[in-house]
């Protein structure tokens, strides 16, 4: 039975999943409306799910761990085909699929599926198969995500000029790609692609790579890909799109001319909200399709929420999942806290990079004084047993203060050594801590303590004398 619901969800992706199960089990009455026939969204079936999937074939096909031991043709796998990283890709998709649905199941979460459109500001139609059903709710959550950018002048074709979401569809590898855009999609793909044998070119109008990052990270990342064979060509603008019997034909402002059996355009992501008739909801999208969200995710119609990548930036499944919670714990009067600035960020290149806090140059602009510890992989003995030797950890601290300011990570595991720095962050500690501890020999989370020393020697100060306890008794 429909009908009326304390709320609905629009959007089953990390944010919708988590803002539905989060109001439930506060014991409200939740619908969760989901246009595809299988629930997860875009993480699940197009974006985050298949990617780190892919790459995760990818490192295990070709022997890239283990290349810095057995030498560099060593490979569990020399011929790579698309259904060799689909296979692993379709497994872990159902399996999540599953997850979802179980999840759901056992949080009374009325699943709906069909195409949701607003019909008033507490009314959603569903649409599916020509028939109508319509649902009312006192709080509704958008979190419909993204799609990809698909602008006019650009001739997609499949199989030949293509965007993030068909790439999966690629009945084999190609021998080369053009990848338009480095931000985080181009720039992951490129380097998976490169891995499996394709020869990739990157092109970005930008002058660096992801330039969100830290600098020395960026440069450490760019020193790694190149070296890898991939071609970059930063700062450059594309003119023009065509094909011929050749392939695939991007010609350049600057004159220049890149052909490939393949164009991959990963310049943007478009919110999916063309089709919710907001106008009905009295609300409106920006020109990229976002909605604007205040600190309590309300949009400029309070009782309608939004989470997730259809806000924009970060745009990552983790902080949206975050987001998600957030969102309806605030809308049933549940207060949380919750810390943006402490959100980590994981890229997956290869090598893989993450982040938490502040860099060099925000700290920089902001002139407040920091200083600089370094860990390198190299230095580690767990570094050397897993054949990553470039690999770099990095801790910026307060001078004055010695708090953690920020933790900028790239190398294997880069993502999950994060959240030692992360927890360190969020309970108020110093660098002290990283010093004063003890960490399991031989592990990268070692990189820490020596980072620690590292930026303590860099200051030329002592070591606090404070027992560990004091970690905990600052956070309180």
């Amino acid at each position: 039975m429909l009908g009326h619901f304390d709320l609905i969800v629009i959007g089953s992706g990390p944010a919708g999943q988590k803002g539905a199960v989060n109001a439930a089990k506060l014991g409200k009455r939740v619908a969760l409306i989901e246009a595809q026939e299988a629930p997860g969204g875009v993480c699940i079936h197009t974006g985050t799910i298949p990617s780190k999937s892919i790459r995760e074939a990818v490192m295990h096909l070709t022997g890239y761990r283990e290349r810095s031991v057995y030498g560099e043709s060593y490979a569990v796998k020399h011929d790579i085909t698309m259904n060799d990283l689909i296979f692993r890709c379709n497994h872990i998709i159902r399996r999540e699929v599953d997850v979802i649905r179980g999840q759901m199941r056992r949080n009374n979460v009325d699943v709906v599926q069909g195409r949701a459109s607003f019909v008033d500001p507490h009314t959603i139609r569903v649409s599916r198969y020509g028939a109508h059903t319509d649902i009312t709710g006192d709080c509704i959550l958008i979190a419909t995500g993204t799609e990809p950018a698909r602008p006019d002048n650009v001739p997609f074709t499949p199989g030949r000029v293509i965007d993030s979401d068909e790439l999966l569809q690629l009945e084999s590898l190609p021998s080369s790609i053009t990848i338009v855009g480095a931000g985080v999609i181009g720039v992951e793909y490129a380097c998976m692609l490169q891995a499996v044998g394709v020869k990739v070119t990157l092109i970005d109008r930008r002058p660096r790579l992801l330039e969100m990052l830290d600098s020395e990270i960026v440069e450490s990342l760019q020193y790694q890909v190149r070296r890898a064979g991939i071609r970059l060509l930063l700062g450059e603008d594309v003119d023009e799109i065509s094909m011929n019997l050749e392939g695939v034909r991007a010609k350049l402002v600057s004159g220049k001319q890149v052909t490939s059996r393949v164009l991959l355009y990963t310049i943007g992501r478009q919110g999916a909200t063309g089709k919710l008739c907001l106008d009905n909801a009295g609300l409106t999208a920006d020109n990229r399709g976002r909605l604007s969200v205040n600190e309590r995710m309300q949009t400029e119609v309070p009782h309608i929420l939004a989470a997730g990548d259809v806000i924009g930036f970060p745009a990552l499944a983790s902080t949206s999942m975050e987001q998600g919670r957030l969102a309806t714990s605030l809308a049933f009067g549940v207060e949380r806290d919750s810390h943006p600035e402490l959100f980590p960020y994981g890229i997956y290149t290869i090598p893989e990079i993450s982040i938490v806090g502040r860099d060099e140059a925000a700290l920089t602009r902001d002139n407040i004084p920091y200083e600089v510890g370094v860990a390198r992989y190299s230095e580690i003995s767990r570094g050397q047993i897993i054949g990553d030797q470039a690999g770099i950890l990095k801790i910026l601290f307060h001078a004055e203060d010695r708090s953690i300011l920020g933790v900028h990570i790239i190398g294997e595991g880069a993502t999950e050594l994060i959240h030692i720095g992360q927890a360190v962050m969020t309970l108020g500690g110093t660098i002290d801590y990283f010093v004063n501890n003890v960490f399991n020999y031989p592990t990268l989370a070692e990189c820490y303590k020596v980072a620690a020393l590292d930026g303590i020697n860099r200051q030329g100060a002592p070591c606090s004398e404070a027992p560990l306890p004091t970690l905990f008794q600052a956070a309180a």
